[in-house]
């Protein structure tokens, strides 16, 4: 089954996880997507969208920009379609579609399914979903699936496996997390919880912190209780960085030497003999 990417998201959940969604090595449900999906090439006049898909509206500079992506890079994520007599209504992808008409495409990448095949897939995620041996990365994934590919809301989610909106929401988000925490969390078996002050760091952090997760066991508190430090101290630094510049030039034009300021010292350096005469003579 084609890799997905990071365009044509379903109703604004590109805000939530802007990366690919469904990676194949992180998808529990591959082995039956392929058996019920049917990978082709279809003509776009021969698609047709779904009336009661509740998205109505698309941003035009969304579509421009989705569709200039496309021209370059090609549709890299097939959208989700079913047979409806002799056309090929849309299940999942309608923004990719009508992007792939703005860049002048004839044809574009399709994934067909039946409606049993539809409704057995989505059980088969929602089945694998409720799995207590699931890692959380693999959850997210399901979650994803029943997001971009059936066009689930968060609350239908949470409803069909059992958990609260807020659980599902905040499981998905770990899909955000860079490649290496991600594989880390499947290879270690890592627990959600120390992972999720992760999501909103920058990669240095990420991998900074995933070593101690990993070999030392942290929690969630001791991770964030680390990141507030860093970024305390990093904060702090930088302020006393902007004080001392500030001193450091007010001393030089006073003196006329160089000035450096560091910690609680306060070092004058004279150039020759002659300069730091005149130097000592100011004091």
């Amino acid at each position: 089954m084609a890799k997905k990417s990071s365009k044509g998201l379903g109703r604004g959940f590109e805000s939530l996880i802007p990366t690919a969604l469904v990676e194949e090595e992180f998808d529990p449900t591959r082995e039956e997507d392929e058996n019920v999906s049917k990978l082709v090439e279809i003509e776009i006049a021969k698609i047709v969208r779904d009336e009661e898909q509740p998205r109505k509206n698309f941003s035009k500079s969304n579509l421009e920009e989705l569709s200039a992506s496309i021209k370059e890079h090609g549709i890299l994520q097939p959208i989700v379609v079913m047979k409806v007599g002799d056309k090929y209504q849309i299940v999942a992808g309608e923004r990719r579609w009508r992007a792939a008409q703005l860049a002048g495409l004839t044809k574009m990448p399709a994934i067909i399914r039946t409606l049993n095949a539809q409704n057995k897939l989505e059980l088969s995620i929602i089945e694998n979903a409720q799995r207590e041996d699931l890692n959380p990365i693999e959850l997210a994934t399901a979650y994803a699936k029943l997001k971009t590919q059936f066009n689930l809301t968060n609350d239908q989610i949470a409803e069909r496996v059992g958990k609260s909106s807020a659980s599902v929401v905040n499981t998905m988000r770990l899909l955000r997390l860079p490649e290496e925490a991600k594989k880390a969390m499947q290879e270690h078996n890592l627990m959600e919880g120390p992972m999720r002050p992760l999501i909103s760091a920058d990669k240095e952090m990420v991998l900074e912190v995933l070593p101690r997760i990993v070999d030392e066991g942290w929690s969630a508190r001791r991770v964030e209780r680390y990141i507030a430090d860093k970024k305390s101290k990093s904060s702090a630094k930088v302020v006393k960085k902007s004080s001392y510049t500030q001193e450091e030039s007010r001393l030089c034009e006073k003196y006329g030497v160089e000035v450096r300021v560091r910690g609680r010292s306060v070092t004058f350096g004279a150039k020759n003999e002659k300069e730091l005469r005149k130097l000592l003579e100011k004091f």
